[in-house]
C-alpha cells in the first residue's frame, strides 16, 4: 500500500478485486470524498463523479477513505510540522489543507511515486498544493534517502495502514525510523491506525506467499514501543485500543460474506494509537 514490502512474491500483479471497497459500477460519490473534491479541488457537483471515473481503477481504494483521524488544530495554531507516511494518494493531506491547515507544513512520504502523480490529477492541485512529497522506502539505509532529509525535523507523524504489513523484525526497523525522524523533543508524536488481532502473532501475508505481517493487540504494541525505546534511549507515553466488532468501523463497512482485504480471522480488529515522546 505505502512502503516497501517485505522480500518475497509480492503478489501486485493480481490487481485483486474481491475486497469491499471495489465497486465495479461505481454510481455515486459519497461524504466526505465529494466534499473534498467539490471545496478544496473545485470541481462542479456535477462533474465529480465523471472526474473519479477517468482516474478508476487507479484511486478507487480511497473514495471512502478521506480525512478520519487527523485534526488540524494543531497544524494551524503552532504551526507543527507533519509527515503523512505511506500517504498513498494523500488524500489526508488534503483534508487537512482544506481544513486550513498551513500544506508548507505538512509532508508526505510514498514508496510509489506513480501515487503521488494521480493525486495532483485527482485533487487538480499541481500548481497550488504546497506539501512536499518524498519517494522511496523508509527502510532504506542509502545516503541518498528521504529519511535523511527529514531527520530529526518532524512534530507529528501519521502512519496508516503501514505497520501491520510487516514483520516484527521490520516493524522494529521501522519504529526506530520513526523515531530519527522525529523531533528530540517531548511532545513529539507517532499516531495512526492499522489492522491488529486479540491473539498477537505472525499471520501469513496477504500478497506475499513467503512473508509474514505481525498483527499487534494491546500489550504487544506496547511492548514493541517499550524495546524500541531501549534501543534509541527514549521514553514513549503509548495510547492504544484494539477495536473489534461493532466498535471496528473498518471492518463493519466490509459485507460479512466479503472480503475486506486486510482481516485474517474473527479476532481481528482495527488498533487505534497514539505514541507521544515523554
Amino acid at each position: 500500500m505505502s512502503i516497501n514490502p517485505p522480500e518475497g512474491d509480492w503478489n501486485v500483479k493480481s490487481k485483486e478485486k474481491n475486497v469491499h471497497w471495489y465497486e465495479p459500477d461505481l454510481e455515486t460519490i459519497n461524504e466526505p470524498a465529494r466534499f473534498l473534491l467539490e471545496r478544496y479541488s473545485g470541481i462542479p457537483p456535477e462533474k465529480v463523479l465523471s472526474h473519479v471515473l477517468t482516474l478508476i481503477p487507479q484511486v478507487q481504494t480511497i473514495i471512502d477513505d478521506v480525512g478520519r483521524e487527523i485534526e488540524p488544530g494543531t497544524l494551524i495554531e503552532q504551526k507543527q510540522t507533519l509527515l503523512d507516511m505511506g500517504c498513498c494518494f494523500a488524500q489526508d493531506i488534503r483534508k487537512l489543507v482544506s481544513d486550513g491547515a498551513p500544506s508548507e507544513n505538512i509532508c508526505g512520504a510514498e514508496l510509489r511515486a506513480q501515487f503521488i502523480d494521480l493525486s495532483y490529477d485527482l485533487f487538480k492541485d499541481r500548481d497550488t498544493l504546497k506539501s512536499k512529497f518524498y519517494t522511496g522506502d523508509i527502510l532504506d539505509d542509502s545516503p541518498a534517502s528521504w529519511f535523511t532529509e527529514l531527520q530529526g525535523e518532524l512534530d507529528m507523524i501519521y502512519a496508516a495502514s503501514i505497520f501491520h504489513l510487516f514483520n516484527w523484525p521490520d516493524q522494529i526497523r521501522m519504529a526506530e525510523r520513526v523515531v530519527g525522524l522525529l523531533k528530540p523533543a517531548k511532545g513529539s508524536m507517532v499516531f495512526g491506525r492499522q489492522r491488529g488481532n486479540a491473539n498477537p502473532a505472525e499471520y501469513k501475508h496477504r500478497t506475499n506467499e513467503k512473508g509474514t505481517m505481525f498483527r499487534h493487540n494491546e500489550e504487544s504494541w506496547k511492548n514493541m514501543w517499550g524495546q524500541v525505546g531501549e534501543t534509541t534511549g527514549t521514553k514513549w507515553d503509548v495510547r492504544v485500543r484494539l477495536l473489534r466488532g461493532k466498535d471496528d468501523s473498518e471492518r463493519a463497512q466490509a459485507p460479512k460474506t466479503g472480503n475486506d482485504g486486510n482481516t485474517v480471522d474473527e479476532h481481528d480488529g482495527s488498533l487505534r494509537f497514539e505514541v507521544i515522546r515523554l
